[in-house]
């Protein structure tokens, strides 16, 4: 363990990003300006000694429940989802590697003209050598979301928790934009999220962290410098576990 490292509370992390946290003020697409400032935030992460997974969404790109709502077949649509992912992550690793930080993205559709397949020990291997591993293309099967891929991804890889990134400082009772009354939680259980039907995270991924014993931190993704707070376990936030 680096000297460095040894003041980190979590020191492997998987960061759940949205599609939406990519596209910046823009109404579609990746604005470049956002993607390099959370790659800065990553970098700084990886030099303190962490070890660093993300999954990143698509929504910013395609939605595969818009595109069922509107007439196509689901999982025709949520395989286009996977392929927005897909882009937004080989976006995220050239902010990376401009940063000079290693990265590797792995898709769980393979396509190896674009990216590695995901290999679990191989993902193993490229998170020991301090390489940052973007896993791609949700779960690889329709119907699930890029949260559960994120949690099942953090679980195979034994991270010590799920950093989901939000646009707020953790979860409230009521959208804290729209409600000046809602009250910010500190912790959760995986329960009352449940219960409560908080949106944390879908449904199935708080299960499968529950079962796992996988504690899920909520923070913002919109101050500098948050994630490294996050793994020095000092950010304001909401952990569920």
């Amino acid at each position: 363990m680096s000297a460095s490292s040894a003041s980190l509370k979590y020191k492997r992390l998987l960061l759940k990003l949205s599609g939406e946290a990519l596209m910046g003020k823009a109404g579609y697409g990746i604005d470049m300006d956002v993607v390099e400032r959370i790659a800065k935030d990553v970098a700084d992460a990886v030099t303190a000694g962490a070890q660093i997974a993300i999954v990143i969404g698509g929504g910013n790109i395609f939605r595969g429940l818009q595109g069922a709502a509107s007439g196509m077949e689901r999982a025709t649509a949520d395989y286009m989802g996977m392929l927005a992912t897909v882009m937004n992550s080989l976006a995220f690793q050239g902010a990376l590697e401009k940063l000079k930080v290693s990265s590797r993205v792995q898709s769980a559709i393979p396509m190896p003209t674009v990216c590695e397949s995901y290999v679990r020990p191989k993902a193993l291997h490229h998170l020991r050598k301090g390489r940052v591993v973007i896993f791609a293309a949700g779960t690889g099967n329709p119907f699930f979301t890029t949260d559960t891929a994120a949690t099942l991804r953090a679980i195979e890889t034994g991270c010590d928790a799920v950093a989901k990134a939000t646009q707020v400082d953790g979860v409230y009772s009521a959208d804290p934009k729209k409600d000046p009354k809602a009250t910010r939680y500190d912790t959760l259980s995986y329960s009352q999220v449940l219960a409560r039907d908080l949106k944390v995270m879908d449904g199935a991924a708080i299960a499968l962290a529950r079962d796992n014993h996988l504690p899920v931190i909520v923070f913002s993704v919109e101050e500098t410098g948050n994630l490294l707070k996050v793994l020095r376990g000092e950010a304001r936030a909401t952990v569920v576990s």
